[in-house]
């Protein structure tokens, strides 16, 4: 199932194969579902027992918008998109331990399977909820996991607190006055205003935030001009912002805004600045994990539960986890040595266009949802 998911892909809110795979499934195994939520979103409904109490698994179902380089067989059948951050092999452990919920219910109370649409920019988690996730389906928390490479299969890592970034786009568009190159005083030329700023907007991080608040300011696009002999009218810049504080992520927008206006002022040109939020920092709460922690560690034993290292990337797990309690951890996807064809050793990173999910991890990642639910649901009564 997680190679034909992965053979075909599909983009953000269009994961209807998916979806249907995912409810196929879960009916066929005697699970009740709810379909709709996000546009493609399916929560599947397991319970046993009298108990009130619930717990959340989340997995997502959305591919990437990029050209897969692999030539195995389950490889992408769909041009420019791809499986490259292993939301197959996510929903490939919800379904693998589903599958056990529908034949084992060792627990008392109520497990939510949550399989996402729009993880990769789509929100497809704030858009569930905006639906009503929580208050149709009532939980005392939720639970998160991602693959990660890099790491030896057989590892989980888990932390309280931030572990993942909030993630913001910003654009300035710098409007100067176009003229002949040889006459740059006739213009006001935005290309160095532009220069200038990008170096300003590095001070914010050395000398406006706190040091040991972690921030990343990235201008990774600058557009200007059409021919070398003609200073342009504009300058165009955009980039990232990654903060794991929202008051942080507050800080860098408001110097932001100012340096691009004050600078542009201070050369007679005007801009205009724009900073569009997107998923907010992902933080787990500390006692579900360490909650998750134990659990893990009754799996794979204490040494293989690693501190989870917190990373600039962003995840719209986050919504979930502003709503409810919860915990997002990582599970070891391995060096790359499980891709076939002849890729090379060395890890296979994540949104990489030979990337591949190490289906080792099916049954690790299964047991680690099954073990957490029915120690969850166990733990008042134990």
């Amino acid at each position: 199932m997680r190679r034909d998911i992965h053979a075909h892909p599909e983009l953000c809110f269009e994961e209807v194969r998916t979806a249907d795979v995912v409810a196929n499934k879960l009916t066929e195994w005697g699970i009740p579902i709810h379909r709709g939520l996000g546009t493609t979103g399916v929560v599947g409904i397991v319970k046993a027992g009298t108990s009130s109490r619930a717990i959340g698994l989340r997995a997502d179902m959305d591919a990437l918008p990029m050209q897969e380089f692999n030539t195995f067989a389950h490889a992408s059948q769909h041009k420019g998109k791809m499986h490259a951050c292993g939301h197959d092999g996510h929903t490939a452990m919800l379904l693998a331990a589903a599958q056990h919920f529908a034949k084992n219910r060792n627990f008392d109370g109520t497990v939510y399977l949550i399989f996402q649409p729009a993880e990769e920019g789509g929100g497809g988690a704030r858009e569930m909820i905006k639906e009503g996730l929580f208050e149709r389906f009532p939980m005392d928390a939720v639970f998160g996991m991602h693959n990660w490479p890099g790491y030896r299969v057989g590892k989980f890592a888990v932390s309280p607190g931030p572990v993942m970034a909030s993630t913001s786009e910003f654009r300035v568009v710098i409007r100067g006055k176009g003229s002949h190159a040889a006459l740059p005083h006739n213009g006001i030329d935005p290309v160095p205003i532009a220069c200038e700023m990008v170096q300003a907007f590095q001070t914010i991080i050395s000398r406006n935030k706190k040091p040991i608040d972690a921030g990343v300011i990235s201008v990774t696009m600058i557009h200007a001009g059409e021919a070398t002999n003609v200073v342009p009218d504009s300058c165009e810049l955009q980039g990232t912002v990654r903060t794991f504080t929202v008051e942080v992520q507050d800080l860098i927008e408001r110097r932001m805004k100012q340096i691009a206006e004050h600078l542009c002022a201070a050369h007679d040109a005007t801009c205009e600045f724009s900073f569009d939020r997107n998923y907010p920092p992902t933080v787990n709460s500390a006692a579900e994990a360490e909650f998750a922690r134990k659990v893990m560690a009754s799996i794979v034993g204490e040494d293989n539960v690693e501190v989870q290292e917190p990373t600039m990337g962003a995840e719209d797990f986050a919504f979930m986890l502003q709503a409810k309690p919860g915990a997002y951890c990582f599970i070891a996807n391995g060096d790359g040595s499980h891709r076939e064809m002849g890729h090379g050793g060395g890890p296979c990173m994540l949104h990489n266009p030979s990337y591949d999910f190490n289906d080792d991890l099916i049954p690790l990642g299964a047991t680690y949802w099954v073990k957490l639910t029915e120690t969850w649901l166990a733990k008042e009564g134990a």
